[in-house]
């Protein structure tokens, strides 16, 4: 009896962990509405330090840098997820994150690193940028070039500004992505995602980390890097790129190869969304040619919400579609494997020696 008690506990447990994880928790708000949220990292976390020998600032020119913001819409049906967006602030991927039933954070951490060592790492050392990407992104010891502390890393400013927020605005049930001790984000309900340098540092930290979903847009680079190809935590399959063909990024080869490494061919071809209808083949490899003037920097930017973004004759983004795709179709249903495309070239730097 004993045993059979034990069992049925156990199955019990199992069984409240599934619904929970198919369930996420309701919203308890009397007058449900977006809340778009801000609180400086350096007043969350007294342990936050600044970090100028990388230019990484609390403040400049009399202004605050270490603003960090969180958006979620309790009108919503909430689908149990949390995109930690590794850019600048995009109001407009905020809004439409929100209108899925997302919840979003952006958070202040140790990126000013980039401008310092650039975008070739030296010969010897072909994981020299990822390293600083990783220990960026989660507080550890990775490189011997910086010494970026834990309370100054992505993994633990989202922490804290989680566990800020559920103590602030309870109505959105921050709670569900903090482990029950609070020491740890439920990973298995964070979605990484990135533009550019973002872009790229979403991609390192998920090969390190198990995360629900990566969101890449134009990116990831590191050019003359081997990180892409490491065994990774979160399942190739859970990645999901878009970039524009006139992107500086295409030119070189680097998103082609950069995908080709994370083993994205596996789950379909390159498609062109301005040709094609969503679910784009279940791919998780998508372009656009759409018109931005022949503006590489334009076109670099254009694929997220914002400014650069293109529009239609009525005013309307034309990738609408798109993004909602990045962030919610199911990682399980997949496309056809495609085979390595000659014409990218996968080791770049000894081709460029030639």
């Amino acid at each position: 009896m004993k045993w059979t008690v034990v069992l049925l506990t156990a199955v019990s447990a199992l069984q409240v962990a599934t619904l929970n994880a198919a369930e996420p928790p309701a919203y308890r708000d009397k007058s449900p509405k977006r809340y778009d949220l801000t609180a400086r990292a350096s007043q969350i976390d007294p342990r936050a330090n600044p970090h100028p020998e990388i230019n990484f600032l609390f403040e400049k020119d009399g202004k605050p840098q270490d603003l960090q913001h969180a958006c979620v819409d309790t009108r919503v049906q909430p689908q149990g997820k949390l995109v930690i967006w590794l850019m600048g602030h995009s109001q407009p991927l905020f809004e439409r994150t929100s209108s899925y039933g997302l919840h979003a954070i952006r958070v202040h951490y140790a990126n000013g690193w980039f401008g310092q060592f650039g975008k070739e790492p030296p010969p010897a050392d072909d994981k020299f940028l990822g390293k600083i990407r990783l220990e960026a992104a989660n507080g550890e010891d990775f490189s011997d070039v910086v010494d970026i502390p834990k309370p100054d890393g992505m993994q633990e400013r989202a922490r804290q500004f989680v566990i800020w927020l559920s103590k602030e605005k309870p109505q959105g049930q921050w709670q569900q992505f903090l482990t029950p001790d609070h020491k740890d984000l439920r990973w298995d309900k964070v979605i990484m995602a990135g533009s550019s340098h973002g872009s790229t540092t979403a991609a390192r930290f998920a090969k390190h980390q198990q995360v629900d979903r990566v969101v890449m847009f134009c990116g990831p680079r590191d050019q003359y890097e081997t990180w892409q190809a490491l065994p990774s935590a979160t399942p190739a399959n859970r990645f999901f790129g878009f970039s524009h063909v006139l992107d500086g990024g295409w030119s070189g080869d680097h998103y082609c190869r950069s995908w080709e490494l994370l083993g994205l061919g596996e789950f379909g071809p390159i498609i062109n969304v301005d040709t094609a209808m969503p679910p784009y083949s279940n791919t998780r490899r998508l372009i656009t040619a759409a018109d931005v003037k022949g503006d590489v920097n334009r076109a670099h930017s254009s694929v997220v919400p914002g400014g650069a973004a293109v529009k239609d004759a009525s005013g309307k983004f034309i990738h609408e579609a798109v993004w909602r795709y990045l962030f919610t179709h199911p990682v399980d249903e997949v496309g056809t494997p495609t085979p390595h495309d000659p014409d990218c070239r996968l080791n770049l730097r000894k081709d460029n020696a030639k």
